[in-house]
């Protein structure tokens, strides 16, 4: 009898050592005031930060991550709180205007279409909302702003050829401005060259393709850099995933994108397609 009350309590104990880990892990899913996020195929930190209003570095300190870079389909992650003017806790900080609307974002808009329909620009609506890239989500409420003048409701936007599909790079403005048929599709913020290795300016055309491709130079190593497409020698517009200072030169001559902006570019770009870098 002695034994076997010895061999239960010893059963009990391992029980309980290996459920630790497990109950640990459900309690930190649980946390008080926080969602969790399950990765979805083509997910990053990033999109998922934007998706629910909060910053990647409030990401990875609230799930202890070791890189910004690295996230699996599968993974569940906390959403962390943030707290509005008034002291109380919300998931996803809500926009509230001081003057125009809410727009509500549908399957299918992005952010050039929602400001041409309330007679805006694309800059004028991500400004308004400190929106730190072109990306919008399905849901996503967004501040339109009114009072805005007339003549700044027009983008400056340069003229296309009129070709079928042609990438215009702004360097002026780090924008991107993509033209399907001479109308403007989309628009994007964007890091060109900084000084010391600034952007080749001309007429190319897109000659070589790749979904992911290391660089490598003296001094940096990237490793999978995603959507890469060249358009004259060694000059490309590539996804970025190590810097969000988008909108100011930053690259060693590339154009820089988002990770989302580059993968819409290169599903919708092909070899042979036209690429503008003007001043």
């Amino acid at each position: 009898m002695i034994r076997r009350s010895s061999r239960m309590i010893i059963s009990l104990v391992v029980a309980v050592l290996l459920a630790a880990p497990q109950l640990a892990m459900a309690a930190d899913l649980s946390q008080a005031n926080s969602v969790v996020h399950t990765v979805q195929p083509g997910e990053n930190l990033y999109r998922i930060s934007l998706q629910h209003g909060v910053s990647v570095d409030a990401i990875v300190q609230a799930n202890d991550l070791s890189s910004v870079d690295i996230v699996y389909v599968g993974q569940r992650l906390i959403i962390p709180q943030v707290s509005d003017a008034s002291g109380n806790s919300t998931v996803a900080p809500t926009v509230t205007p001081t003057e125009g609307t809410i727009h509500i974002v549908q399957a299918g808009e992005n952010l050039f279409r929602i400001a041409l329909r309330h007679g805006l620009t694309a800059a004028q609506v991500q400004t308004a909302n400190q929106l730190p890239t072109s990306l919008v989500y399905v849901g996503q409420k967004l501040n339109i702003p009114s009072g805005v003048p007339a003549a700044a409701s027009a983008e400056a936007a340069p003229s296309p050829t009129g070709e079928a599909r042609e990438i215009v790079v702004v360097l002026s403005v780090q924008r991107v401005y993509v033209y399907e048929n001479g109308s403007l599709v989309r628009t994007m913020t964007v890091s060109t060259g900084v000084a010391a290795t600034p952007t080749v300016q001309g007429s190319f055309r897109i000659y070589l393709r790749y979904l992911k491709q290391d660089m490598a130079g003296p001094d940096y190593y990237l490793p999978n850099v995603p959507y890469v497409q060249y358009f004259y020698q060694g000059y490309g517009l590539h996804g970025t995933y190590w810097h969000n200072n988008f909108g100011r030169p930053m690259s060693r001559g590339c154009v820089n994108l988002t990770i989302a902006d580059s993968e819409w570019l290169y599903n919708w770009a092909s070899i042979g397609t036209l690429v503008r870098v003007i001043p």
